[in-house]
């Protein structure tokens, strides 16, 4: 293992990407809400784009993101809201595993989910997601039956 110090964590972020946080509430929850087991599916968490480099990110804390389901604004949000910024993060993670070259560390995602809604607004068969960063590009996702 190696630890990373939080004022030299940037020096290893090879870049950023999009992640859409995709969760399986039902399965999450069963026995217990242990968060990884309801985000680990097939195909969930797709990433992309592409890959934006490090010196093309001027601020990792000053990115904005967002979430449209069928075209309604669902999630909006700053990274600058972040409870933990990206330096923090790295150094945090590195106290407890290894960090190899390729690893992806996610940090969740903006206001805004069903989970929280009252009453929630679960995505169904059909729905239609675009998500993205500034300057990062976007996702597009249908939602269809597993």
């Amino acid at each position: 293992a190696r630890y990373v110090a939080e004022q030299d964590a940037l020096d290893d972020v090879a870049g950023y990407t999009i992640c859409n946080d995709v969760s399986a509430r039902d399965f999450q929850m069963e026995r217990g809400g242990q968060w990884v087991k309801g985000k680990s599916g097939t195909g969930f968490g797709p990433l992309g784009p592409w890959l934006v480099t490090q010196d093309e990110v001027k601020d990792p804390q000053a990115l904005d993101l967002w979430l449209d389901v069928n075209g309604e604004k669902r999630q909006r949000g700053s990274t600058k809201t972040m409870i933990f910024g990206v330096r923090h993060v790295v150094h945090y993670v590195s106290q407890f595993m290894t960090l190899d070259a390729g690893d992806v560390i996610t940090t969740g995602t903006p206001p805004g989910v069903a989970l929280g809604m009252k009453p929630p607004v679960w995505l169904k068969i059909g729905d239609d997601t675009r998500l993205g960063i500034s300057g990062f590009g976007e996702q597009r996702q249908i939602v269809v039956k597993e």
